[in-house]
């Protein structure tokens, strides 16, 4: 029976999981590059996406960042949120606690069939985490995950998060990696329910680069940790509501 729930700072091993099938030919991954979009719209999108997609539409990453916005999880608890301010905040069907989302953080929606990949969930959320650690080491940074707690870390401090929404063997949501994000609104809450996380970003660890720079650099390790062939799609097709959510001839926090 396919697994159906959310993926947040309580579920995930140290250990190293199995795939539950061998890996199989490479899969095509449709790649969108969105630019910068509002939460809501965006996350209704996916859902639309996930639940309009057959047993052959394509997966699809989707790189973006958002307007500034503090999301809580399915369960998470409005305790965490210190001093939101003038900040929005908006709670949805991802795992995990709170989160901040603004400009300067890359955002991957990994829209994804783990039923048809052979992934189990914890496999898929290590293979998000992977993905960062690698890219993280081309730049000598040394990254790492931590048990129960899905995200990358450096130094104790979290670079990237990792939140999922699965549904009938489908995931969706993904990956906020800190590039060059104005981290102050963190001290607004306690990032992903932990008092005194700290955060840090891709700028304090000496990369001088853009979220779109960032991804480009992220997408081949996504393609080699999740066994895929990546395909790029021109962004006008990008889904903006739910009535656009699934291109023709084609059957995704």
């Amino acid at each position: 029976m396919p697994f159906d729930g959310v993926i947040g700072e309580s579920m995930a091993s140290a250990a190293t999981p199995r795939r539950t099938e061998p890996p199989g030919p490479a899969r095509e991954l449709l790649v969108r590059r969105l630019g910068r979009r509002a939460y809501r719209p965006t996350w209704e999108a996916m859902r639309a996406f996930s639940e309009a997609r057959n047993e052959v539409t394509p997966d699809e990453i989707w790189i973006l960042e958002h307007p500034p916005i503090f999301t809580l999880g399915q369960a998470g608890r409005r305790e965490h949120l210190l001093a939101p301010g003038d900040i929005p905040v908006l709670q949805v069907d991802r795992g995990g606690q709170v989160t901040y989302h603004g400009p300067g953080q890359l955002v991957v929606y990994v829209l994804y069939d783990l039923r048809r990949a052979g992934f189990g969930v914890r496999h898929f959320v290590h293979a998000l985490e992977q993905a960062v650690i690698d890219l993280a080491a081309t730049q000598g940074i040394v990254a790492a995950r931590r048990a129960r707690a899905p995200g990358v870390y450096v130094a104790g401090a979290k670079l990237a998060s990792v939140g999922l929404r699965v549904r009938n063997g489908r995931a969706f949501h993904g990956i906020a990696l800190n590039v060059n994000v104005d981290l102050t609104p963190f001290s607004r809450i306690d990032p992903c329910g932990y008092p005194g996380l700290q955060m840090t970003r891709l700028a304090d660890l000496g990369l001088a680069w853009d979220p779109d720079r960032t991804a480009s650099a992220l997408l081949p390790h996504l393609a080699k940790a999740l066994h895929a062939r990546l395909v790029s799609v021109a962004p006008d097709r990008a889904p903006d509501r739910a009535a656009d959510r699934v291109p023709s001839g084609c059957s995704a926090i």
